[in-house]
């Protein structure tokens, strides 16, 4: 069984993830020389594509920021039958989530294993005044996934340099403060030390920008609005940045990396390629005619699918995120809603699962627009996001103005839990929801993840869990 002294000391065994021919090269590494390997800027690279291959499993399409960010929240829901349902369904229906998880307990480990090799290459790195910007690559994820972390399960250990077995046993959680504090720090620094997205070292590469729109987020999160406006018209008056002039175009393939992209996971479609899966899991379950299977993942709510109706009036992004139903091979129509923003009709079938060639981004220009208005109180900015969709224009900013319209700007990237939770609206909102009946929320505490058990149980005196469980 791995434990807390695996999940943070000996993480530097871990296979590597397939890679892109991007930023996420093939380069092995050698755990038996790791600890004191990255020296020079060759080695460093050669360390950088383990780090961002964990966004292949955070992000991706069964990662846990799709099952926090959106079967947790109110918006969607999952039609998979297959695997460990009864955990997956705990995500759905706010039932049944309980310490031992499976889908929680792993992703502690990726996230911790992740962690521990950013935080050996960080420490080698000492010194070496050359290899700056590479390491404000390392940091700038280490923070991104210290912000995830912190979000989903608040008090966390905090771990900045590598750890010895012995050592891990004894660090207990930090606070929320202690660990937002090192996240700003990280990103700090990768403002300061990395290049703008006009000179990203290669596509996909952590940029001053991504630095800039995470830290704005950041300092939303912890409620600190003028250190976000700061931040983010860093990003918004560098005039790199521009929307799209069709919603749609977003999740074109021809639009990868795009103007509005800030940062985006590398995919590159095909088999034997590191291909995404979105269009195949977020497709209706067991369809056999939109995708060669249809994982039934992410599948929205009415309740998200009317709310692009205000006074009659269809807001043009639910046609270009939503189909209602798809014809069988019969000719029979079966109504159901899914997503089509990932789809990929031409991506080559690897069993029953598409091999498809859609990124996923992160962060994009029109969240850096939102969160503007959001910190500043004035709709100039989310306007703009409005007029792209030909969307009534907001004339006085509400925090219900801004939660709408990133529910329908943002609707299956792995936003909505997330708003809900910093915009102060989860309890009213979960608590009202029709997907959860009658089910009732009275604090935020109640939306924390559990600490997983086998971690308490190794260090019952040090770790501790969350009050819900």
């Amino acid at each position: 069984m791995k434990s807390f002294k695996y999940i943070l000391a000996l993480a530097a065994g871990a296979a590597l993830a397939v890679s892109c021919d991007d930023f996420l090269e093939k380069n092995p590494i050698s755990s038996a020389s790791e600890a004191g390997y990255y020296v020079t800027s060759d080695q460093l690279l050669t360390a950088l594509p383990a780090c961002y291959s964990t966004l292949y499993d955070t992000y991706g399409a069964e990662g846990l920021m799709y099952y926090f960010g959106e079967i947790w929240s109110d918006e969607t829901h999952t039609d998979n039958t297959a695997g460990q349902v009864g955990d997956t369904e705990a995500f759905d229906t706010h039932q049944g989530m309980n310490t031992s998880n499976s889908v929680v307990e792993n992703y502690w480990e990726i996230y911790y294993q992740a962690i521990y090799r950013m935080n050996n290459i960080i420490k080698n790195a000492e010194g070496n005044d050359a290899l700056n910007s590479l390491v404000g690559e390392v940091r700038f994820l280490r923070a991104l996934y210290y912000f995830d972390m912190v979000r989903m399960w608040g008090d966390i250990p905090l771990v900045t340099t590598p750890v010895s077995g012995s050592e891990a046993y004894g660090i207990a959680r930090s606070s929320v403060t202690d660990v937002y504090a090192q996240i700003i720090d990280d990103l700090n620094y990768a403002a300061s030390n990395l290049p703008d997205k006009s000179k990203e070292r290669v596509a996909g590469a952590a940029t001053s920008d991504a630095a800039n729109a995470l830290l704005g987020k950041v300092y939303l999160t912890i409620g600190q609005k003028d250190n976000a406006k700061n931040a983010l018209l860093k990003v918004y008056n560098s005039g790199r940045f521009k929307l799209l002039d069709d919603y749609a175009n977003l999740w074109d393939l021809s639009y990868k990396n795009s103007s509005e992209s800030i940062f985006e996971v590398q995919y590159k479609g095909g088999i034997g390629n590191p291909y995404s899966m979105y269009w195949a899991l977020f497709s209706p379950i067991d369809n056999r005619v939109v995708t060669a299977w249809g994982g039934g993942y992410n599948q929205p709510e009415d309740e998200l699918y009317d709310a692009y109706t205000t006074d009659g009036v269809v807001d043009s992004r639910r046609d270009k995120s939503i189909q209602v139903g798809y014809t069988t091979a019969d000719g029979k129509f079966v109504p159901t809603k899914f997503t089509i923003k990932w789809r990929d009709d031409n991506a080559e079938v690897t069993g029953l699962r598409e091999a498809s060639d859609n990124n996923f981004m992160v962060l994009r220009y029109a969240d850096v627009l939102l969160m503007l208005s959001e910190a500043t109180g004035d709709v100039q900015y989310m306007n703009q996001v409005q007029d792209r969709a030909g969307a009534p224009r907001t004339t006085t900013y509400s925090v219900e103005a801004l939660m709408h319209e990133r529910q329908l700007e943002f609707a299956f990237e792995y936003h909505r839990m997330f708003d809900l939770l910093r915009l102060g609206k989860a309890v009213s909102v979960l608590s009202s929801c029709k997907k959860l009946g009658t089910l009732t929320f009275n604090s935020d505490s109640q939306f924390l993840l559990p600490i997983p058990q086998k971690v308490i149980d190794q260090n019952p005196n040090v770790i501790t869990q969350n009050s819900a469980y």
